[in-house]
């Protein structure tokens, strides 16, 4: 019997990320196919496809995201991967805000398109992007069961005092304001292993989990359910993170629209692309600004240290919401390989029951996937897991298109 294959999309505003997967493989596997589409609109376009054993790249002008989706599959064809030479399951689309709609993923058929273009006064930069996304993968396997995966779902279990901003309530109301968070995916995914890595009944655990990458973000999860998360109606709320301030006091953005010429959208670009780590030292990968943090970059170590200082607060509230954890876990791009991030953010926390082992943190023993970092006596378990949230997709699609 050969392998039934899903293929996962993540079309953004200027690039289509893509990976066939068989969403019955284990974590550690990679993607039987990967690839990017890049610089739509550009005349630099760059389509690359990896295989384990083939890459194909083209570089030359990609006009639109049908031009280029429908290219990357032109190239898989040649390697003998694409999609039409798949046994091609379900078609999975990440879609960023899922508003009060959505609460769980969809199958894309009936209305559900017109709902999720309801949604894009919510994010208007993602959302428009994912649709275009869906549309011309559509358009090109109109056979094949098409998927919405939301980042926003996980968070629908979130207490409405959690959820809930003290905003003029009719104002809200009007306008759907309040908390969905984002990374949510990342987040369950994550947090769905960590029961059987305390040997413990999912229903009994408590814990947080901290999705650290260029977007950054922490969330606190009582028996499966997430019931605190830092992002709010935006994915601009909450940690600092690599080009996004983070939690800021509104009162600045009032200050900067009477003290400068500045105009909502140069407000909105400098909160959102042009602050956080970037803003501060330069640089928002991680790696660089460690290396600016050795070589006595005061800039760089301010912006390591407001990093960290926000990281804490949050994991201080979330453990006091929580009355206690008995896990921390860290995962993403900086909190999977970033050593001493994940060392000085749980530094001090003895009375908390939580050590750190530098020596596991250090990963001296070279351990893939899922490992425990802390001590053997720490009432606190800390653990890094690797995430995957690809494979996430890919398992709804499939289990979806299964009830199609």
């Amino acid at each position: 019997m050969s392998t039934q294959y899903a293929l996962v999309l993540n079309s953004g505003s200027s690039s289509i990320k893509f990976q066939v997967l068989d969403p019955k493989a284990d974590s550690t596997e990679p993607p039987f196919v990967s690839g990017i589409v890049e610089k739509i609109g550009e005349k630099n376009g760059h389509i690359k496809i990896q295989t384990e054993t083939t890459k194909m790249e083209d570089t030359r002008p990609i006009l639109s995201h049908s031009v280029g989706l429908e290219r990357a599959f032109g190239m898989m064809s040649l390697l003998g991967v694409g999609p039409q030479e798949l046994d091609l399951r379900a078609v999975g689309h990440r879609v960023v805000h899922g508003g009060e709609e959505f609460h769980a993923p969809e199958l894309i058929e009936g209305d559900v398109l017109d709902r999720l273009k309801a949604l894009i006064p919510l994010a208007p930069l993602h959302n428009p992007a994912n649709i275009d996304g869906i549309e011309n993968a559509q358009a090109l396997l109109p056979n094949v069961p098409h998927v919405a995966v939301f980042d926003t779902a996980f968070f629908s279990t979130l207490p409405e005092a959690a959820a809930n901003y003290a905003l003029n309530a009719e104002v809200a109301r009007e306008h759907n304001i309040r908390r969905y968070g984002f990374h949510g995916t990342s987040h369950e995914y994550v947090s769905r292993q960590v029961p059987g890595l305390l040997d413990k009944d999912p229903s009994e655990v408590k814990q947080i989990t901290l999705h650290l990458g260029n977007g950054a973000s922490a969330t606190a999860i009582d028996g499966g359910k997430a019931v605190d998360t830092s992002m709010g109606l935006t994915p601009l709320a909450g940690l600092v993170m690599g080009t996004r301030t983070g939690d800021i006091d509104p009162g600045i953005i009032f200050h900067l629209t009477r003290s400068t010429d500045m105009d909502i959208d140069e407000i909105d670009n400098l909160l959102n692309r042009k602050s956080g780590l970037k803003g501060m030292a330069g640089v928002n990968d991680f790696r660089e600004l460690q290396k600016l943090v050795d070589d006595g970059d005061k800039d760089a170590k301010l912006a390591h240290d407001v990093y960290i200082h926000t990281l804490r607060r949050f994991i201080g509230s979330y453990l006091l919401n929580l009355g206690g954890v008995d896990a921390i876990t860290f995962t993403a791009g900086v909190g999977e390989n970033a050593v001493g991030v994940r060392r000085d953010a749980l530094a001090g926390l003895e009375n908390f029951g939580i050590e750190i082992d530098d020596a596991r943190n250090a990963n001296e023993e070279g351990i893939e996937g899922a490992r425990k970092i802390s001590t053997d006596n720490s009432k606190v378990k800390v653990f890094v897991v690797p995430t995957n949230e690809e494979l996430a997709i890919a398992r709804y699609a499939d289990e979806l298109a299964n009830q199609a």
